[in-house]
């Protein structure tokens, strides 16, 4: 076939693509409900999908260790769900106290604020014009993002009392997913071609490497690093110790970048009492950074990433222009598994061309 025509055969398919895609875009009233529908129904299949990836290891070894399949499966059912039912028990409560006590104080906060703002108003006069608008914008953003959050929050607590019968199907379903994997695996490759068969193993493989360990890994650096934070404030007497733990928790999941967002709030906080116990927290979350890259990072999670400072600083801004904070958390593995797939498409393609 002449090359022109061939170009003329795909700019065609291109024009055609885009106007099924308009289509479909304008038609969204129609088919989101159903969409909606297919996600709620989804979702505690997908959750339990990857609460049974993340223990299959565990009870994988467990087996290859000398017990059977379904006592292993018991006893990390158990210890895992066990654990996180105590803890929803005892901790929801507070956290839940604890969360309508700060949406009670924030015009307390939002005072405090102001205070600091006229204090910094007071001591940039003489600075450029430009750089004073700045540092209001800033203060006036900060305040919108705390109510912002603590709305998100609560929505989030009401949306799990609403779903909560949905959701208790999880533990069950993640039962069945460590159980029956072995047909699960077998009725999943059934699905893909014989002649895909063998790039998709690798795949999975690397994939697995790249980012299954980096996953639990963070999840139990991250779990280490929020019930230490939330000891500390506990101890010396800060107010909102489990949720401000909670909040450094999980904005250690953004690299680099989410440290320095979860110290804010629990600066915020300490300012309260007084300065000098804003820099004794403020000195005691780097301390605790430091330890978390230096020791607990390296140890439990490892290089297992494989990928350089710079892609990751990057995806985290691309994920947060994107998703906001969702999508913060999950650019990383997202880029891994997309960098993941162009590596093997690359050497595959290398392949095809050497023989």
């Amino acid at each position: 076939m002449d090359i022109k025509v061939k170009w003329f055969y795909r700019l065609g398919f291109l024009l055609l693509l885009f106007v099924v895609l308009f289509i479909f875009i304008k038609l969204a009233p129609m088919w989101e409900p159903v969409v909606q529908i297919f996600i709620t129904v989804l979702l505690p299949f997908i959750i339990a999908g990857f609460i049974a990836y993340l223990l299959y290891p565990l009870v994988d070894k467990l087996h290859k260790n000398g017990l059977q399949r379904w006592l292993s499966v018991f006893l990390v059912y158990v210890l895992f769900f066990g654990g996180i039912g105590y803890a929803v028990y005892k901790g929801i409560p507070i956290f839940i106290k604890q969360l309508k006590d700060l949406s009670e104080n924030v015009p307390m906060l939002i005072d405090q604020y102001e205070m600091w703002a006229n204090y910094i108003e007071k001591k940039t006069k003489t600075w450029p014009l430009g750089i004073h608008e700045q540092i209001d914008a800033g203060f006036d953003k900060i305040n919108d993002g705390i109510e912002r959050f603590i709305d998100r929050v609560l929505n989030f607590f009401l949306w799990l009392f609403d779903r909560f019968f949905l959701l208790l199907l999880i533990p069950f379903i993640a039962f069945y997913f460590l159980k029956d994997i072995a047909y699960i695996k077998s009725t999943f490759w059934s699905f893909i071609p014989r002649k895909w068969r063998k790039q998709t193993s690798i795949f999975l493989e690397n994939v697995e490497q790249s980012l299954g360990n980096y996953i639990r890994g963070q999840l139990i650096v991250c779990a280490t690093v929020g019930i230490i934070a939330s000891i500390f404030f506990w101890i010396i007497k800060i107010d909102y110790p489990l949720l401000l733990g909670s909040i450094i928790g999980i904005t250690n999941v953004i690299p680099y970048f989410g440290p320095f967002i979860g110290i804010v709030p629990a600066a915020i906080i300490a300012s309260q009492i007084s300065i000098k116990m804003v820099i004794f927290v403020v000195l005691f979350l780097f301390c605790l950074q430091f330890v978390e890259g230096n020791i607990l990072s390296p140890y439990i999670v490892g290089k297992s990433l494989r990928m350089h400072p710079l892609l990751i600083m990057f995806s985290i801004l691309i994920g947060g222009e994107i998703g906001g904070v969702i999508g913060l958390i999950f650019a990383v593995p997202i880029v891994a598994i997309i960098k993941t797939t162009f590596m093997q498409a690359f050497e595959q393609f290398r392949n095809r061309n050497t023989v």
